[in-house]
């Protein structure tokens, strides 16, 4: 499975009035496309705090004091927010627990909508052009590098490839015009026989003007032909002819779902690969042979002959500058993994230098910045954000190798005079602000961590070397060309938006999406405001959609429906989603894998059957038997006593306290995760081969039964 997301060794920490709050300690976890991952736990425990810092949004008195979050080559706590401003809603979606606070109140629902679409599409076309003229150029270089000789025909290819692409995407760029004008035309056809049927006052004939000025947009071969327009322009023309009062009503009805019809028969119309339709044009003075049957007919000819005219030789010319680029980029890597034992055993000297330290670090980052194989388009290697995490590692070290003495020297000299005042029977109108100490022992882990990740990753790097396929590397980034080129041409126009606005209302479940668009949240229930946000998080097509209890604050009624919403898009979509929550039967028919959070820390991991059928700490034993269900009979178990005060986190396991089932050591370390099975994991004593026989509470005993029967 692909891998959308990698959290690893995250630890966040929040600066309060009473100390440091360590909020996250030391957590990872993978997310997978396609996938739901749930992660549950108690007021507390660190769920939204993480996936706040996934999506960047972190308070200000926040300490992110380690860790990576990996997402598309990019460590997203490294990033600063102009590039957080490309991934947040765009890449990752986030919905909240209250639907108000992501919704305008002063503002109409469609424009909330549409807003985001027209800003994302035009930043998407920016980048796009961008990027196809970097890999362009990129690959030309590395061409003129393996063969100086034959530069004047690596020249000539490459431009051929870019002239063909130009003539392509204005092919498609058409095409792409027809159809949205297709799409807003059938949206505004929608509701004039929306408003029709209600018996609302319409202006017939200024609307069916309207109407056929429109559809002369709509003519492209693949979407609508002149002669479809002009037939349908007539009828409507014939009923509007009379004037407005004579208009049979009935009459304009049937036309207009005639057109409705005959628009989403062109939306729906396969259209050709104007990739290859393209070149076809380009070598032949822009003209192309019609008479083919169908569109698989015209694609089949035209593929055979772009591959027999052009793609066969410039995937065997490309190959060779791809080859060049990953060959130059191992000898780096190399060279690099050569001065592995120098770095590690620099960055480990128990007395760093700071002049040294920043010297080292960055000539090993200009020597990864180098090794970087800029053709390879799966950015997702550390050397892509080594640099500035090895950067952040040194500056939160030194930084605090410098101000922790004074911070702690600031903090005793107020604690001596606060308790002075107190000593003299008076009580002091102020506080002591804790010290902002840095965990220096913490932030010489991350640097090590930072330079050993680095080293390990190139290792895999070189011993897969040879099992590089420039053939097949050499297609992946003409496809990724064809596919930039494609972003380049799609424009998000005001129409289109407002017509993709209302078909997302349509597939989050709103009634009458023509008359809600102009509506305001206050005029919409909890539930519909809820589905609302969704089509918002959804509007960009995200990869990665973050569901931060989105049902909380709803009945339970509209709860099953919002689950049911979030359920049916993520497998329509193929959606990868991360669901927190402090409820584990709300997951119980969602999540593929679920992770159990408690103080700052995972304390069970696997898939939905592990946790349910087989769970193993005690923590996830209380969660499943305070969860209510039709069958159980007895009553259910309320989790005694309060999570821990995280300012000062408990030496062993964090549950002990609360936990029945502890053991002594609980209370002195703090329990390794332990391996159930490939998928299982967790975190507690009563799992070490010397720990006595426990089993899981008599009322989840019972409901697993129950549910094994149902299952067979």
């Amino acid at each position: 499975m692909e891998k959308k997301l990698e959290v690893k060794n995250l630890q966040i920490s929040f600066r309060t009035q009473g100390g440091i709050l360590k909020a996250v300690r030391d957590i990872s976890f993978d997310l997978y496309k396609g996938e739901t991952l749930a992660i549950v736990g108690e007021s507390g425990s660190g769920k939204s705090v993480t996936s706040k810092a996934i999506i960047g949004i972190l308070s200000n008195n926040s300490i992110v004091e380690g860790g990576e979050i990996l997402y598309d080559g990019q460590d997203l706590l490294k990033i600063d927010e102009d590039h957080f401003h490309k991934i947040r809603g765009d890449k990752i979606s986030m919905i909240f627990q209250d639907p108000l606070s992501s919704l305008n109140p002063i503002m109409r629902i469609g424009k909330q909508l549409t807003e985001a679409m027209i800003l994302n599409g035009k930043a998407r076309q920016t980048n796009a052009r961008n990027d196809f003229n970097r890999y362009l150029r990129l690959l030309n270089e590395s061409l003129d590098k393996v063969n100086k000789a034959a530069s004047a025909n690596n020249k000539l290819q490459c431009s051929t490839f870019d002239n063909f692409c130009i003539l392509s995407t204005n092919l498609e760029l058409a095409y792409n015009n027809a159809q949205n004008s297709a799409i807003e035309l059938k949206s505004v056809a929608e509701n004039v026989a929306f408003l029709i049927e209600k018996k609302q006052k319409v202006d017939y004939s200024r609307e069916i003007k309207n109407i056929v000025s429109k559809l002369g947009s709509t003519v492209h071969e693949y979407v609508l032909s002149q002669e479809v327009v002009a037939e349908l322009a007539g009828n409507l023309n014939a009923i509007r002819s009379n004037g407005n009062n004579a208009i049979d009503v009935e009459n304009l009805l049937n036309a207009l779902n005639e057109l409705i019809k005959v628009l989403e028969s062109g939306i729906n119309k396969k259209a050709p690969n104007f990739f290859r339709l393209g070149y076809y044009m380009y070598t032949n003075n822009n003209s192309v042979n019609m008479s083919f049957d169908n569109v698989d007919q015209l694609d089949a000819y035209t593929r055979q002959y772009l591959d027999d005219n052009f793609m066969n030789n410039f995937i065997e010319l490309a190959s060779t500058g791809l080859t060049y680029s990953f060959n130059k980029s191992i000898d780096a890597k190399t060279a690099i993994l050569s001065l592995k034992d120098e770095y590690i055993n620099f960055f480990a000297k128990e007395n760093l230098n700071k002049s040294e330290a920043y010297a080292k670090a960055k000539h090993l980052s200009e020597l990864v910045k180098g090794a970087i194989n800029y053709l390879d388009i799966h950015k997702k290697g550390v050397e892509y954000s080594f640099a500035p995490t090895i950067k952040h590692e040194l500056n939160t070290y030194f930084n605090g190798l410098k101000n922790n003495p004074k911070m702690q020297a600031k903090y005793d000299r107020q604690m001596r005079k606060y308790n002075k005042i107190v000593e003299s029977g008076k009580n002091p109108t102020w506080k002591v602000n804790p010290p902002l100490i840095v965990d220096l022992e913490l932030a010489r882990k991350n640097i090590n961590r930072a330079i050993s990740n680095l080293f390990a990753s190139y290792e895999r790097s070189v011993a897969k070397a040879a099992t590089y396929d420039a053939k097949a590397k050499t297609i992946e980034l003409i496809d990724e060309l064809k596919e930039l080129a494609s972003r380049v041409v799609y424009k998000v126009t005001s129409g289109l938006a407002k017509a993709k606005a209302i078909e997302l209302m349509k597939e989050v479940g709103i009634p009458e999406p023509a008359i809600r668009f102009k509506q305001y949240p206050f005029e919409f229930s909890g539930g519909m405001r809820q589905r609302i946000v969704i089509a918002i998080a959804l509007s960009a097509n995200p990869d990665i959609l973050i569901c931060d209890e989105p049902t909380t604050a709803l009945d339970v009624t509209i709860q099953s429906q919002i689950l049911e919403l979030i359920n049916k898009i993520k497998k329509e979509r193929n959606l990868s989603v991360i669901f927190i929550t402090h409820d584990l039967g709300v997951v119980a028919n969602m999540a593929d894998r679920i992770a159990v959070m408690y103080a700052g820390k995972i304390v069970e991991y696997g898939t939905a059957d592990d946790i349910f059928y087989d769970p193993r700490h005690p923590y996830t034993w209380a969660l499943l038997s305070s969860m209510p269900d039709l069958d159980t009979k007895e009553k259910l178990d309320a989790i005694p006593g309060t999570p821990p005060n995280m300012i000062y986190p408990p030496v062993g396991d964090a549950f002990a306290e609360r936990n029945k089932y502890a053991l002594e050591i609980d209370y002195e370390m703090q329990p390794p995760m332990f391996q159930v099975n490939d998928t299982h994991f967790a975190a507690t004593w009563l799992l070490h081969p010397n720990a006595p026989k426990v089993n899981p509470p008599k009322v989840i005993t019972d409901r697993i039964e129950r549910m094994k029967r149902r299952a067979q």
